[in-house]
Parts: structure tokens; sequence; C-alpha cells
């Protein structure tokens, strides 16, 4: 365990946490910047003693508990976390969860794709980034919270109650069969996140073709080619689907193209003129 390091770490990570980012008032009275000791204890769940002895490099070696708190209250990347883990002393396990955060080079890559729609998915089939062309082909993400944006919830379990729902398309079986393996691999390699242990619940208790699925345990599976939505402004739209695998979280990039001078390119290319407008068209 280096205690110098890691002190030295630790004030610099919880100095650059401005308090609005956690939901704290700046106040008058702050000297320094970021978050007060005091402020990044309570948000780790420990005591200001300790957490104070923990940057003036005389604490103890912390848990792995203490750790995950740590990284939680001072946001803490994967590779930050990771390297929190080795200037414990404390090499880090399976990361706690599927990554959320997007890589800016891949948010950037989604915006360079005017006439192809593309998502970013979660380890969980979660949609976590979209460019305007996906939002106008599939789905208008934004407009719904977080929770129905996980296409397994979509698929299993049906349309929002709000009446909002993915458009239909050609392969809706054979993605839940996929996607419910990729999901049995995701649950192994994060067996202690509480919202993929919720969502596998959530699965079970309602979808009894989830349930056959998941007593498969199958975790292999090949991926789509193409696939037809059916979209209500503009008809059938048949895309070629392309998946980049981003190793180092966990994460996908779905493309979808359509043939060139086909009609389905005509679609795509009327799509990203009328973006989400509805147009009243009854869901």
């Amino acid at each position: 365990m280096d205690r110098r390091e890691l002190a030295a770490f630790l004030r610099s990570r919880r100095e650059r946490i401005a308090p609005s980012d956690v939901g704290l008032p700046a106040g008058p009275r702050r000297r320094t910047p970021g978050l007060r000791r005091e402020e990044a204890a309570q948000l780790a769940y420990i005591s200001t003693e300790y957490y104070t002895r923990l940057e003036q490099a005389r604490g103890p070696r912390p848990s792995r508990e203490v750790l995950a708190g740590l990284a939680r209250a001072l946001r803490l990347s994967d590779a930050e976390r990771v390297h929190l883990h080795h200037l414990a002393g404390a090499p880090p396990g399976p990361p706690p969860g599927p990554s959320r955060e997007v890589r800016q080079s891949i948010l950037d890559l989604l915006r360079r794709l005017p006439l192809a729609a593309a998502t970013v998915t979660s380890a969980t089939h979660e949609v976590i980034a979209w460019n305007d062309l996906a939002a106008a082909l599939m789905e208008d993400f934004s407009a719904v919270p977080r929770r129905d944006r996980n296409l397994l919830r979509r698929a299993f379990l049906g349309p929002h109650p709000d009446g909002r729902r993915l458009y239909g398309v050609s392969d809706a079986d054979e993605f839940g069969r996929r996607a419910t393996q990729n999901l049995r691999a995701a649950a192994a390699r994060y067996p202690d996140d509480p919202e993929v242990a919720e969502l596998v619940r959530d699965l079970l208790a309602g979808s009894e073709e989830f349930a056959r699925l998941w007593a498969s345990h199958d975790v292999s599976s090949e991926p789509t080619l193409r696939k037809t939505f059916q979209h209500p402004l503009v008809g059938p739209v048949t895309v070629n689907c392309d998946v980049l695998d981003i190793a180092d979280r966990d994460q996908r990039v779905v493309i979808y193209t359509a043939t060139p001078g086909s009609p389905s390119e005509e679609a795509l290319r009327l799509l990203s003129v009328i973006g989400t407008q509805r147009m009243d068209v009854p869901r």
C-alpha cells in the first residue's frame, strides 16, 4: 500500500468535484476548491476521522467496501477505480456494474454518421447514447426515462404505460433470444450489481418467454446482419446491422445502414429531415 500516493490521489479527486455536482450548496466560506473532507466522507459512508487519516497518509489499508464507497463518492472513472485499488494494495475485482460512461470520441462518431442510425448499448442492452437518425427510426430516447431505454424491458415487458414503444422489427423473437443470452453472460460478469439483479428479477416475474429462455443457460449467439423496422411514417425500412465492440467499456456501437440506392435508403434520408416528428400518426 502506497499511503502517500493514495493520500495525494484522494485529495486531487476530492478537489475536482464541485459541491453542486453532488447536490450540495457551495456556501460562502469555502476556501479551497472541491468538496470538504467531511462531505467526501459522508458520501463514501465512512467517518470523517477515517477519511482524514487516509488523506494524511496515516490510515490503515482500506477494505474493498471502503474503496467502493470512495470510488462512488469521488465519481471515479473505471481507470481511476482500478488505480485506487492498486494504490491501496488491493487489486480490483470485476467492475461493480456495467459502465454507462460513453467516450467522447464515440459520441463524436455517432454525430458524424448523418445517413446511418447509430446507438451505443450497455452490457444489459440499455441504450446509453444515440444519434438523431436513430431517434427518428427507433425511438426518441430522450423523451423516456432511463429505465425505459432498456431494450430487454421493451422486448419482454411490453410498451411503456403511456403508449410509447419501440417500432416493430422483423427479428423481435430472435432479438429476445440473443439479448437474453447476452444478459446471462453480463450477470456473470457483474454478480454484485443491484441493477443487473433487478433487471433479471423483473424480467423473470413479468415474462414467461424470458423465463423459458433464461432457464436454458445459453450464453452464445450470432449477430443479426439485417432487420426491418416497421416505421409508421415511412413504412418498412430494411437495414444492415453492424456491431462494434468497445471492449474496455463492455459496450456496443450498433450501426444501421441501408443498401445504397434502395427504397430504405430514401426512407432514411426522409427520416433524417423530419426527425422525431410524429405528425399525429397513431401508435
